[in-house]
């Protein structure tokens, strides 16, 4: 799985209302062109809301070392 950069990725989820659902974070960064693997990275992470930038980050950052 592609890792994301932990930088790039709160660039592309600036302006996020929390708590957030994976479907609602996917979204926004895809409509604030987030690269390939951020979205692949926030697409891998589990199906819940999040409630943090940091929540939103652990998550993405353990699903792309798997």
């Amino acid at each position: 799985m592609a890792k994301t950069n932990p930088i790039e990725l709160q660039k592309c989820l600036k302006g996020m209302e929390y708590p957030a659902s994976k479907d609602n974070l996917v979204q926004h960064a895809k409509s604030h062109g987030a690269k390939k693997d951020t979205l692949d990275a926030l697409s891998a992470m589990p199906k819940k809301d999040y409630d943090s930038p940091a929540a939103v980050t652990k998550a993405a950052l353990k699903e792309g070392k798997q």
